[in-house]
C-alpha cells in the first residue's frame, strides 16, 4: 500500500498545502491522513474497481498484467526528469531514489514496453493503441508540471501519487474500448 500511502500523502499536502512548498512537504510529510487524502482514495478505489467490473476478468486480467507496469515505467520517469525535494537526512524512509543509468532505464523501458507491445497486439481489433500512449503521457506530464511547479522536486509520495494516476489513467482509456 505504499503506493496509496503516497496518494493520500500528496493530495493532502497539494490540497492543503496551497502554492506555500514548505507547507505543502509538512503536510505529505506527516503520518496522519487528510480530508483531501480519504477522498483521493476513495475516489480512485472506486475508479479502479468499476473499470475493472467492466471489463471481462480476461480483459481485466490482461489488462492490468499489461498497464501496470507500463504505468510504472513511465511514471518512473520523474525521478529522471526532477531533483529531490528535501534533503536526504529530510526524508520520510531516509531513502531519496538515485538516477537510472543507461542500462537501468533500458530494462525499465523493456520491462514497460513488452508487456504493452503484447497486450496492443493481442487487442488490436479492439482497442486505440495510440489513446493508451496519449492519455498516460498526458496525464504523467500534468502531474510533472503540477509537482515542478510547487515543489522543483519529487518525493516518494508524488511518486507513489503518479504511479496510480498514470495507471489509472491507462485503464480509464482501455475501459472505454473493452
Amino acid at each position: 500500500a505504499l503506493h496509496e500511502d503516497g496518494l493520500a500523502d500528496f493530495f493532502d499536502g497539494f490540497g492543503g498545502g496551497g502554492k506555500n512548498r514548505d507547507r505543502i512537504l509538512a503536510i505529505m510529510k506527516d503520518s496522519h491522513i487528510g480530508t483531501y487524502g480519504v477522498l483521493a482514495l476513495v475516489v480512485y478505489v472506486a475508479l479502479f474497481f468499476f473499470t475493472l467490473y467492466s471489463m471481462t476478468p480476461l480483459y481485466a486480467a490482461i489488462t492490468m498484467a499489461a498497464l501496470d507496469p507500463y504505468a510504472k515505467m513511465l511514471a518512473g520517469e520523474i525521478v529522471m526528469m526532477m531533483p529531490y525535494a528535501r534533503k536526504e537526512e529530510e526524508a520520510k524512509n531516509k531513502t531519496v531514489y538515485r538516477r537510472m543509468d543507461t542500462r537501468a532505464g533500458i530494462f525499465l523501458g523493456l520491462q514497460g514496453l513488452l508487456p504493452f507491445a503484447l497486450y496492443c497486439w493481442y487487442l488490436r481489433d479492439d482497442i486505440d493503441w495510440q489513446m493508451l500512449v496519449v492519455f498516460p503521457c498526458l496525464t504523467m506530464y500534468v502531474l510533472y508540471r503540477l509537482v515542478w511547479s510547487r515543489l522543483r522536486g519529487y518525493t516518494g509520495a508524488c511518486c507513489g501519487a503518479i504511479v496510480l494516476l498514470v495507471e489509472l489513467a491507462a485503464l480509464l482509456t482501455a475501459s472505454y474500448y473493452l
